[in-house]
């Protein structure tokens, strides 16, 4: 008999009552806002007050380098959360809201796996409450009212050479990165070249994930640059009187989305920056809630720990004041096969000496954690290929270098399979040996930021800047931005910019051929060898086996 599906076994169980959800972590019922029966909004407002007492301890999870397929980070951040509460933990996860885009590209869906999973699975992978929505029609109102602003007269003698303000949709869409605008006559605007982003690179998204209430989020969005002048001011949301309307259509969207796990154990899904394009973590709002309504709070940070869990340190937490009481390192035999020189169609393939080579990618991520100050456990996540002697080579080296781990069987057992991995994380977190500090310091000027994360995480021998980015670097320092954090794009598949660069590369620069500005989110992004802000499809997409069956369900979404 066939293993069921990801959809099969989400719909084999009949979820609780959104509103027995909400009371087992204490959320009154005028504060639950349903959608339906099997998921809510939690009132924003009764959110940030919950959030002015945090009580529970911060736990991120992370991975090693991932392979094109992808470890089980969020599989193993939900098999974490249902091991805690098995073993007599008050526990709530906090998780991103997955991108159309990926649904239908290449992954097929993002709401765990197996008997780890968070429910509804056909929802929170589709359309959910509608914040990826929201998010893509606040960012381009704000477009619209910036070319309706040239149209009127340009009373900011915007350039329109140099407006840096572009388009979303929430699609992988390669024909939409570069466009020209306003053509067709008069009538139709001033023409010029434009683009568009995937929604979740937008910094309306990343606004919103790090704003703590919506004051916040207003104030941040009227900082945005959308542009300068022809003298070269910065232009912004609030020049163009977009601020105000933005938040209008971001409102309900602020408030954070309450859904459940296959054990009931309630979930936060809430906000979901990419992390190779963006910064790659769950809104404020939802974590520091969630701080306020249990013991332990698990989390999980995009794409392996040079990415998510380096922008979760330097950028998430630097900009709210939070701290990780521990972190997890989520490891598989297949991903080690890979970072070890094995074809991706050949890894279910037993290779104990590439498992022995690819640990370097793994020693190197745990390096890196211990950097910040936060101490890790690593979740070995068992695959059914996984033969004895892999295995134990991973326990080798983890007993060799004194480093706990735990072998994790939950995608095949739930939150049973993850009871040592809890057992290990919580006894972690409760030491209070962590001792949290960002990697750089504030005041350090971004192109020195950039270098410190390309040399201490990447381990680059330096960081090549194209003129562009040069240029755009002195002169954000000049205007006044030099204070803030840098946030790294390029590929998740190594640690280097080049994809094929596997392992523990050394002996190479990280090329950053771009700099844009966030003001409103509060960062500075580096755009690093060929990574795109609008991702395209595969040539077989997932999309071309989603539909629906014969009892309209749909089918093909993992």
């Amino acid at each position: 008999m066939s293993q069921p599906s990801d959809i099969e076994i989400a719909r084999s169980v009949v979820p609780a009552p959104i509103q027995s959800v909400a009371e087992k972590i204490g959320v009154p019922i005028d504060a639950v806002l349903p959608f339906g029966r099997d998921k809510a909004k939690v009132s924003l407002d009764w959110a940030v007050e919950r959030a002015a007492a945090p009580k529970g301890k911060l736990i991120l999870v992370t991975a090693m380098t991932p392979t094109p397929a992808g470890e089980g980070k969020t599989t193993t951040t939900v098999g974490l959360g249902d091991g805690l509460q098995r073993i007599g933990k008050d526990a709530l996860i906090c998780l991103r809201e997955p991108s159309l885009g990926p649904c239908f590209g290449q992954k097929g869906g993002a709401a765990g796996g197996g008997y780890a999973q968070v429910i509804p699975m056909e929802s929170i992978n589709l359309h959910f409450t509608g914040d990826m929505h929201a998010i893509s029609a606040a960012h381009n109102l704000l477009s619209a009212m910036v070319d309706n602003h040239i149209y009127w007269g340009n009373e900011l003698d915007l350039d329109a050479r140099r407006i840096a303000w572009r388009r979303v949709v929430d699609m992988n869409d390669r024909a939409l990165r570069q466009i020209n605008v306003s053509l067709g006559g008069v009538a139709n605007g001033f023409p010029r070249e434009a683009g568009y982003d995937i929604t979740v690179a937008s910094e309306v998204m990343a606004i919103m994930c790090l704003s703590k209430d919506l004051e916040d989020m207003r104030s941040r969005f009227a900082r945005i640059v959308i542009g300068e002048s022809r003298s070269r001011k910065g232009i912004t949301a609030a020049d163009i009187k977009a601020d105000g309307a933005m938040t209008v259509l971001m409102k309900e969207a602020l408030a954070p989305n309450l859904v459940q796990t296959l054990e009931g154990t309630p979930a936060l899904v809430h906000g979901g920056p990419f992390a190779n394009i963006a910064h790659g973590c769950n809104s404020v709002v939802a974590t520091r809630a969630a701080l306020g309504l249990a013991d332990y709070v698990v989390t999980e940070a995009g794409f392996g720990a040079d990415l998510g869990a380096e922008k979760f340190m330097d950028i998430k937490c630097r900009s709210s004041g939070l701290a990780p009481d521990a972190a997890v390192l989520v490891a598989t035999a297949r991903a080690l096969k890979f970072h070890g020189g094995v074809a991706r169609a050949n890894l279910n393939e037993e290779n104990v000496p590439a498992v022995e080579r690819g640990l370097a990618n793994l020693g190197r991520h745990l390096e890196n954690i211990q950097k910040y100050g936060v101490p890790t456990v690593v979740a070995v996540n068992k695959f059914s290929a996984d033969t004895k002697a892999e295995l134990e080579a991973i326990e080798r080296f983890c007993i060799d270098r004194g480093q706990p781990f735990a072998l994790c069987t939950h995608w095949a057992e739930g939150g049973q399979g993850a009871e040592l991995l809890a057992k290990l994380v919580a006894e972690a977190a409760d030491t209070g040996k962590v001792s949290f500090k960002p990697l750089y310091p504030n005041e350090m000027p971004l192109e020195e930021k950039i270098e410190t994360v390309a040399h201490e995480i990447y381990r680059a021998d330096g960081v090549n800047f194209s003129a562009l980015a040069s240029t755009k670097l002195k002169a954000l320092q000049e205007q006044g931005f030099g204070d803030l954090p840098v946030c790294m794009a390029k590929t998740q598949y190594s640690f280097s910019a080049d994809p094929e660069l596997k392992g523990a590369p050394q002996g190479y620069e990280i090329p950053v051929r771009e700099v844009r500005l966030s003001a409103g989110a509060g960062f500075v992004v580096a755009i690093c060898g060929d990574i795109m802000t609008m991702p395209g499809l595969p040539k077989s997409p997932a999309a071309e086996v989603i539909g629906l069956n014969e009892r309209g369900e749909t089918v093909g979404l993992f």
